[in-house]
């Protein structure tokens, strides 16, 4: 395992209501720095959606909040946890793997291209983690998974196989898989960049409907009018730093960074 030396003041998580705590990460690929000292804040019941140019950091950014990816500098934490490190003293040591697969049932993962397991049902593809990961009774597990799949509306798919339904309907399964852990957070990466246009709607209408319940949810995507509509708030990317954030209104329609009005003026 590797250790990670910081100062100990700056390895305590935040508190109060901040669900999502991201404090100078940074991240490099060999000689490539992907992210440069992010920090972000998500609270509670909120959304931030953030922007960006391909190669700016987001997506890797999401991949280390669940620690797909470590970071080489910098922590993260989650409803006051540190995510795959445990502190003691001035350092902190990585846990090992089956902790941090603990942490995260913590933490939903919405995929470009769904990832579903293409052998099991979409009922099955519902449960399977709850009952592996959470030791849940496989009737409790059914009862859950159903109630989700209506809530996405494909209450009728729960026998089908991913092969079998569309790219809208499969991006509405993995969002169901991800809710059947109960997460703290949902993480999105660029969930309709797969989709043929005519089915980004049927997504982004869940997306926005889970908006609307309380779900604490961070979305990379490049669908501006979706940004403008659900966010709490807006963070615009790039070079592996967070150039802007703040109040959609006011990151998409009065941008202050030069970077950002640049950006806006080729996808707007």
């Amino acid at each position: 395992m590797s250790d990670v030396t910081v100062a100990v003041k700056d390895a305590t998580p935040t508190v109060d209501d901040v669900m999502v705590d991201v404090h100078g990460v940074h991240k490099s690929f060999g000689p490539l720095e992907v992210l440069r000292g992010v920090d972000l804040q998500v609270r509670a019941g909120e959304v931030t959606v953030i922007l960006g140019p391909s190669g700016s950091g987001k997506s890797t950014l999401l991949r280390t909040i669940n620690h797909l990816e470590k970071v080489n500098r910098g922590w993260i934490s989650i409803d006051g946890e540190l995510i795959g490190y445990r502190r003691s003293g001035s350092k902190l040591h990585e846990l090992k793997e089956k902790d941090v697969l603990k942490q995260r049932t913590h933490i939903g993962f919405v995929f470009q291209n769904f990832n579903l397991f293409p052998h099991l049902t979409v009922l099955e593809n519902l449960i399977e983690a709850p009952v592996s990961a959470l030791r849940r009774p496989r009737r409790a597990a059914e009862e859950t998974a159903r109630r989700l799949l209506d809530r996405v509306g494909l209450a009728d798919k729960a026998d089908a196989y991913p092969r079998q339904l569309s790219g809208g309907q499969q991006q509405r399964v993995a969002i169901a898989r991800a809710l059947a852990l109960e997460p703290k957070v949902l993480l999105f990466d660029e969930p309709t960049s797969a989709l043929d246009p005519e089915l980004v709607g049927e997504v982004l209408d869940v997306i926005k409907d889970l908006a609307r319940t309380g779900t604490t949810m961070i979305v990379v995507t490049h669908e501006i009018g979706f940004a403008r509509e659900v966010a709490d708030t807006v963070v615009f990317m790039d070079g592996g730093v967070v150039v802007e954030q703040g109040p959609p209104a006011a990151v998409l329609d009065d941008p202050q960074h030069e970077r950002t009005r640049a950006f806006l003026s080729k996808v707007l």
